[in-house]
């Protein structure tokens, strides 16, 4: 597959999962969620139904239209429960042997499981689970839970699930299917996100946003807590909590560019969050201007509520080209140097002869950065100051987000005076940490000692053990995760 080299150089999205018990359109329903959760992985998705008697799969890669667009396989994906799942591979090529669902025939039957996020010591367990005879059919580090829960000695498939839980470290949101049932299940500090939902006819529905929910008719019942696992069949629906209570470290980029802005994420309009975000850059960095400008899409919420803090115009300054996907075209150096003109093209009028306030979610690498301020530039703003609705980014992620290696990360490596003059810019600003913590909620800022969310891409603060980094496996954890969701 062609890669695109007109992609933003920031991160990418992590993985979606979608889930539904007791629907006679089950596959369908899922395609529907998995549609409003593409934007958390674009390169591969994949469904697997259960009829009551067998487990009826189909996985591709692309986009979930291309994957689901025609009845022929829309119509072998009979059953009334389905899990459904949308991915982005970090690093390295996908491949349909690691595009998920993943399934397995276990000796109580049929196991199908969709993972959003990472396993910090999946190399350490793979290698044991080799030792001990176990064949890997992908280098996905789901299919470690899959080997763990096949060999437990366990009986019933929770307890088997929960033998294999305790031997995994990293983040993770997993919805799992077997004849007997839906399980859902969210690492003990709620890293990665997961909701429950119900249709009116008594249909349950687990899925990473409630987007997905909006989009089937469905309402929202709550989200699953950390640590927390719940079981839906034919019974109804039961939760336990089989983990030593912990303080959450929910991933605090959900709020900032992750999810989507229609979705409710613990409790919290991501929308206003985002507003609240630019109404806080606003106040900590203010500076004179004509026009308020965001970088599309994902600085919008947040140039808005600076604009409105700030009370300068908000324009769309910057129009993106939404029909940009793959191409076949031969990703030449100067082709790279024209990609951010065919994703983003400047409305002279707005800023032709005026001072310009960019807003955009982030900076990682900055190369992106630097073509949009030279392109905002040679529209004729006399003066380009940027602000980023995050703090800087100084770390990678090892819990399920492609990010690059510290040594390119732009934050990592120069201070904010180097960094404005790297992108050009009259000036640079990010939202402090504390800002951050004010808009999601917390009226004091970040509790240094106790911190209420994962911040590690910001702080170097890992909440969970990264346990093959530490062991000396850099490299190998690279390739692995590579292959994570």
């Amino acid at each position: 597959m062609q890669t695109n080299p007109f992609d933003h150089d920031g991160f990418r999205e992590e993985c979606g999962v979608f889930g539904i018990w007791r629907h006679e359109d089950a596959a369908s329903h899922t395609a529907l969620g998995l549609h409003a959760l593409q934007h958390r992985g674009q390169e591969a998705a994949g469904i697997v139904a259960f009829d009551g008697r067998r487990f009826n799969t189909h996985r591709a890669l692309g986009h979930v239209a291309d994957a689901f667009e025609t009845e022929q396989v829309m119509s072998q994906l009979k059953g009334y429960a389905a899990v459904g799942h949308v991915r982005y591979a970090t690093f390295g090529d996908t491949v349909l042997r690691n595009v998920q669902p993943l399934y397995a025939d276990l000796s109580f039957g049929g196991f199908a499981i969709g993972h959003n996020g990472n396993l910090t010591n999946a190399r350490s367990l793979r290698q044991r689970l080799v030792k001990s005879g176990c064949i890997f059919q992908s280098t996905s580090d789901t299919e470690v839970i899959v080997h763990l829960v096949a060999i437990s000695a366990y009986s019933t498939v929770l307890d088997r699930l929960i033998d294999a839980l305790r031997q995994i470290e990293g983040a993770y949101s997993l919805v799992a299917l077997t004849e007997h049932g839906m399980i859902g299940m969210r690492d003990p500090l709620g890293v990665r996100p997961l909701s429950l939902g119900r249709l009116h006819d008594g249909t349950w529905i687990l899925t990473s946003e409630t987007v997905a929910l909006d989009i089937i008719g469905a309402e929202f019942v709550r989200d699953i807590a950390p640590g927390e696992i719940i079981i839906i069949n034919d019974e109804g629906i039961e939760s336990i909590h089989p983990f030593p209570p912990a303080r959450r470290r929910f991933c605090v980029f959900e709020h900032i560019y992750f999810a989507r802005p229609d979705s409710m994420v613990e409790g919290l309009s991501v929308y206003d969050v985002r507003k609240r975000i630019g109404a806080e850059l606003a106040r900590e960095m203010p500076v004179p201007a004509d026009v308020v400008v965001p970088v599309p899409d994902s600085g919008v919420p947040a140039a808005i509520g600076y604009a409105a803090e700030a009370g300068i115009p908000f324009e769309l300054g910057i129009i993106r080209n939404h029909y940009v996907g793959r191409t076949f075209i031969e990703p030449t150096q100067h082709i790279r140097n024209l990609g951010v003109k065919l994703k983003h093209n400047a409305n002279r009028l707005i800023m032709e002869g005026r001072r310009v306030v960019l807003v955009d979610d982030s900076i990682v690498r900055g190369t992106t950065s630097i073509k949009i301020v030279q392109m905002v530039r040679e529209a004729g703003a006399t003066e380009v100051h940027m602000r980023i609705a995050s703090p800087p980014t100084t770390n990678p992620c090892f819990y399920g987000v492609d990010t690059p290696e510290r040594g390119q990360l732009l934050a990592a490596n120069m201070d904010l005076e180097a960094m404005r003059k790297h992108i050009g810019v009259d000036s640079l600003a990010f939202v402090s940490m504390n800002g951050l913590y004010r808009a999601v909620g917390e009226r004091n800022g970040r509790n240094d000692e106790f911190p209420q969310y994962c911040d590690a891409c910001f702080t170097g603060n890992y909440p969970i053990p990264i346990s093959d980094q530490q062991s000396g496996w850099e490299s190998a954890q690279l390739s692995l995760l590579a292959e994570s969701a």
